[in-house]
């Protein structure tokens, strides 16, 4: 499969013709971002909050993807204080993609296990932070992770909301940096936690 990120949590995933976006943001709710205006067969939110649901971002044209939701939640108290949040699990009778949305606390799925790809929040507040998503990561043992969700000097909420990538990465030995926002999940890549440029940077 091919996957793009778009930005924050925004990607595209395309396969034989047939693709999907998931979590577009609306106009101006993450600083740094260009306003998300795609094609694709279909279009896949985690949650509401306007980082996340802006579905009129995305023109559904073609095919889409075939996928599969999982329930979890947006923190660590089933959802009280920020509600819940789906899983979403793309397969193409392939490789299994899992894009975890904004997961506050993880939870035990076999859907979740065996995957050629994990997306995985790493910025912390209002998801799991960098040391939690490297200890996902080990419990999961995908073959590719792409971290997202947080900051850096030019895009992201802000040093008192979110955090960097540095948490993360930190906890693992083997990672590559992209310059690109595209990969191809059958390229390899010497490394187990790939770093893509997001494609909408303003």
């Amino acid at each position: 499969m091919i996957i793009t990120w778009i930005g924050h949590s925004c990607f595209k995933i395309e396969s034989d013709g047939k693709s999907i976006i998931i979590d577009p943001y609306e106009d101006g709710s993450v600083p740094g971002y260009k306003p998300v205006r795609e094609k694709a067969g279909c279009v896949f939110s985690t949650h509401s909050h306007r980082d996340h649901s802006f579905m009129d971002g995305v023109v559904l044209s073609g095919e889409g993807l075939g996928y599969k939701a999982i329930n979890a939640y947006h923190d660590d108290a089933k959802g009280e204080k920020r509600g819940p949040n789906r899983i979403c699990i793309v397969d193409d009778g392939k490789e299994r993609i899992a894009h975890l949305g904004d997961l506050g606390e993880y939870i035990e799925s076999d859907e979740l296990h065996c995957l050629d790809v994990l997306l995985i929040p790493v910025g912390g507040f209002y998801t799991i932070d960098g040391k939690e998503a490297a200890r996902i990561v080990r419990k999961l043992n995908p073959r590719l992770v792409i971290p997202m969700h947080f900051r850096s000097d030019k895009y992201g909420f802000g040093y008192d909301e979110i955090s960097t990538l540095d948490d993360f990465v930190s906890e693992f030995s083997s990672v590559r940096y992209l310059d690109s926002s595209t990969m191809d999940t059958k390229a390899d890549y010497g490394a187990g936690i790939i770093v893509l440029r997001p494609r909408n940077l303003a």
